[in-house]
This record gives structure tokens, sequence and C-alpha cells, in this order.
């Protein structure tokens, strides 16, 4: 993901901390911890030659990727969508793919969300929701990225995109301009408009804008974009403060995760997803599974 990316170079300019969280959560998570927490952890590709030898087995071949991903994570951001309409039989392979408990998490249509700017878009996105509608029981929490040029004061055509949505159809919304954070009316304003239409809340974590970073939740979902720079030594502690907070807002009532992991070309997502899902497990006493890593042959021992 190249919103918000930096050079090496600024790092040490950035405060990584977690900011504190929106006095708005105590709205939300209200102090008593969900009898069942789900958490979804995964990345935002499942096509990565990379992986070959990995977590794909050598031979792989890239129309079988999908079904191995499948059983290697339990959510995809599924960017794909952002760019066309996935037809029916596209949706039915996605559907297939999937392994018990696996969910897509799809992005809503640039066509929708940057060239029309979610006006007079009723038709496309009736023809959106339809098709991953046919996922079924895989379909996870969709999510609106709203680009960077779309502000507050178009805050009236969001309210009535989100009343137009279908409300059996889990979405969450990422801002991006910078004036929806800068003042707290506003924000505040909107995380109220947001929790009475039930719509949650993208928290993305990127070293560029820290503003994105906002720690409001405005349903019991939390969906979380996080961008790393393993190559930046100390980066693990990012993951660590995470789980922290996750572990916090459970706590207080929090009853779904769905945390997606970028790092620079996803090569090493992977390792980054393992290192989350083994934290989250000792720290919230879950029972994650782990993405298994293909064993390298150690040369000489089979002698």
């Amino acid at each position: 993901m190249d919103f918000g990316r930096v050079e090496p170079a600024e790092w040490k300019k950035i405060d990584f901390t977690l900011p504190a969280d929106s006095p708005f959560n105590q709205l939300v998570i209200k102090g008593v911890k969900a009898a069942n927490l789900q958490v979804y952890v995964g990345c935002p590709i499942w096509a990565n030659k990379e992986w070959l030898g990995k977590i794909y087995p050598h031979g792989t071949k890239e129309k079988d990727f999908l079904s191995r991903y499948t059983r290697q994570f339990n959510t995809i951001e599924l960017n794909t969508t952002h760019y066309r309409i996935p037809d029916a039989d596209t949706v039915e392979r996605w559907k297939e793919a999937a392994t018990p408990g696996f969910t897509y998490c799809p992005k809503i249509p640039q066509m929708i969300s940057h060239e029309r700017q979610l006006q007079s878009v009723e038709a496309i996105t009736e023809e959106f929701c339809l098709s991953i509608a046919g996922l079924g029981d895989h379909l996870g929490v969709s999510f609106l990225q709203l680009p960077p040029f779309f502000g507050p004061k178009s805050l009236p055509v969001l309210e009535k995109f989100v009343r137009f949505y279908p409300a059996s159809l889990p979405l969450a919304v990422e801002f991006r301009h910078p004036d929806w954070f800068s003042n707290e009316k506003v924000w505040l304003r909107t995380l109220e408009m947001l929790q009475h239409y039930r719509i949650s809340t993208v928290i993305t974590d990127v070293a560029g804008r820290r503003d994105v970073l906002h720690q409001s939740l405005s349903t019991p979902t939390a969906v979380i974009r996080y961008v790393g720079n393993m190559e930046k030594p100390d980066d693990y502690s990012r993951i660590d403060a995470w789980v922290q907070r996750l572990k916090q807002w459970t706590e207080q009532g929090l009853e779904k995760v769905y945390f997606f992991v970028h790092e620079h070309d996803n090569i090493i997502s992977p390792e980054v997803v393992r290192y989350t899902i083994r934290q989250l497990n000792n720290q919230l006493g879950l029972q994650l599974t782990e993405p298994q890593f293909v064993r390298q042959a150690v040369q000489g021992s089979l002698f």
C-alpha cells in the first residue's frame, strides 16, 4: 500500500506510539467482555510467487494459490473488487476455494468510491452487493475506502450512501482526507452517524499519516489495516502494542477483529501474520491457527 509510505530515512522522525482511544469508544464497547470474540488475521493478496517454498509448496500452480491461501489464513483484504465487480462464476470459484470459517473482505469498487464519489451509484451498488452476497458465509466485512479528496463537506453524501447500503452486509469506512480528524466536532458527528447505521470504522496504521490512526470505534468490530516497515529492527514492537490494545478492547466488549498486514511487496507478510497470531493467542487466550511454513531441507540431512 503506497498511501502514507515514507522512505526509511524518515522513520526515526516518526512517533509510532498508538494514540489514546477516542472517548467515543466508551459508547460503543461498554465494559462487558463479549462471550465469543472472533478474530481474523490475513494479507491483502493471495497471488505472490515469493511465497512459493514458504507457505505454498514448491510447484504450486498459480490457479491453486487461492485454495492454498485459505488453508493458511482465515481472511483476506479483497482488493480485486476495487477494480471490477466479480461475475457469478468468479464468486463461485472463490466460495469453492474457501475453507470452513474463511472470510473475504471486499473493497467497494472505485467506480463507486472514487469516480462517482458515492453519487448516483444506486444501480452499481446493488450490482456489487448482489455479487458479493454470493459468497454466503464466507463474506466478512466489506470496506469503503474514501478518496483523499472526499472531505467532511461531503458527510451528507456519505450518510445517504450508508443509509442505502444493505444493513445485512457488514461495512466499514476508511477516511483519508485530513479534515475528518482536524475538527473534533466533525469527527464526533461522523462517528455518531456511523454508529447509528452500524457501520464500522477502518483504522489505518501507516508511517506517513498518523492521523488516520484515529483509534475510534463506531461498532464492536475493529477493522485494522497495518502497514509495517519490517526492515526497521524494532517494528515488531508495533504489533505488540496492537495486541495489548486489542486485549484492552476485548475486555471492554469488542466482538470482532479484522487485522490486515501490509508489508513492502508483501513478501514477509506471512511471517508478520504468524507473529501477530502467536501474540494474540498468548495474550488473549485464543487458539487461532498459525500459517504453516514449508520445511526447508537441510543440506546433508538425508545422509
